[in-house]
């Protein structure tokens, strides 16, 4: 049989809650605001689907550079090459 190769195929251990933090995240991650030149780190909560990134921009940081609806449009580097991502709120921490 063919390997799968979805979108989240080899990030088992990645893409896990540590165990003290499972379940649903705080609705407050989901309504946070940044703005347009904002720094962002990309931390990928795994109990919301939508609107996740490739598990490849996990821990990386990223400058916002726009908006889509409810998510933003993030400018993140991936080698040499700078790619646009288009990110939920739940998945992003302000940079410190």
């Amino acid at each position: 049989m063919d390997k799968s190769h979805g979108i989240r195929r080899k990030s088992r251990y990645k893409l896990q809650k540590p165990r003290r933090e499972k379940g649903l995240s705080p609705i407050t991650r989901a309504v946070q605001q940044f703005e347009i030149g904002d720094k962002v780190c990309v931390k990928i909560d795994p109990s919301v689907h939508k609107g996740a990134p490739h598990h490849k921009f996990h821990g990386r940081t990223a400058d916002v550079v726009g908006r889509r609806g409810r998510a933003y449009i993030l400018r993140a580097r991936d080698g040499r090459a700078l790619k646009e991502i288009i990110v939920l709120p739940e998945h992003l921490r302000p940079h410190a």
